[in-house]
């Protein structure tokens, strides 16, 4: 791809993911660095997985962009405070104002029921805690420390992925939506309190996804087949759309566009 294929309001700037190495952080990823943006990707991943990563790097750096990953557990303060602070030493005096663009797509969460039945133990405070500290809380704090360390000012975009699981009943996913409801109500808040800074925030509803997180749900083929009946459009959402629908949203042309939770799933959710 040549540079001048390139958006102008997006290349050689940096996109913060949070869940880069695989599912809508990894299509996430390749699609912004299809657009010129150079990518700064935290995942968490054991030497069975750490391949994918590598292929997600090297497709980043096809395009000629920079891939600066780290594998940690994005839900830890000093770990994140030492991300930020490593990548912030990196830019040198180009730091200010980097990040363009934050996604969040952290899927790690107890999958449990709330009450133990038939033999499966319910979920526990521990469970609870976690599932919301990572999926949901989280967010928060990565926000607030790129914003004061100034590496995202006006013109920034935040985006979080939640799903329909923030209003429906799902069994033993009672924790994550939660989780995702909360992430919801925190999308809300930043758009308040970030709009003065020229920042703005959205949530991001995909539509089932055959992704690695949804195949750890009990009983997801279930979910694949009667979203596949569902969907207007005959197939399921893939990553790709979502990465396609957030590069999108990122241009400078949507700066009007947040505080909305915005379904990327083909007319899914609409269909009874």
């Amino acid at each position: 791809m040549l540079m001048s294929d390139f958006s102008p309001s997006l290349q050689d700037r940096w996109a913060l993911i949070l869940g880069a190495s695989s599912g809508f952080g990894a299509a996430t990823a390749r699609h912004l660095a299809s657009k010129g943006m150079h990518i700064l990707g935290i995942h968490l991943d054991r030497r069975s997985t750490l391949s994918l990563v590598e292929d997600v790097k090297k497709d980043i750096e096809s395009h000629g962009r920079e891939a600066w990953f780290v594998n940690m557990n994005a839900a830890d303060e000093q770990e994140r405070n030492k991300a930020l602070d490593d990548f912030a030493a990196y830019l040198g005096g180009k730091a200010e104002g980097s990040i363009k663009v934050m996604m969040h797509s952290l899927a790690f969460g107890t999958l449990k029921p709330f009450v133990d039945r038939g033999g499966q133990p319910g979920l526990t405070q521990k469970n609870i805690e976690m599932t919301l500290n990572v999926m949901a809380n989280s967010l928060i704090y990565w926000v607030q420390d790129i914003v004061s360390r100034g590496l995202m000012g006006h013109g920034g975009s935040i985006f979080a992925m939640t799903s329909s699981g923030s209003s429906r009943v799902i069994p033993t996913y009672g924790a994550v939506s939660a989780a995702k409801a909360a992430l919801e109500a925190h999308i809300r808040q930043l758009t308040f309190e970030l709009a003065p800074l020229g920042i703005r925030a959205n949530t991001l509803r995909a539509g089932v996804t055959d992704t690695p997180a949804l195949r750890k749900i009990p009983g997801h083929e279930i979910l694949l087949e009667e979203s596949r009946r569902r969907n207007p459009t005959g197939r399921l959402t893939t990553p790709e759309d979502v990465a396609r629908a957030l590069g999108a949203l990122a241009e400078d042309d949507c700066a009007f566009v947040s505080g909305n939770i915005i379904g990327v799933d083909g007319g899914e959710e609409v269909v009874g």
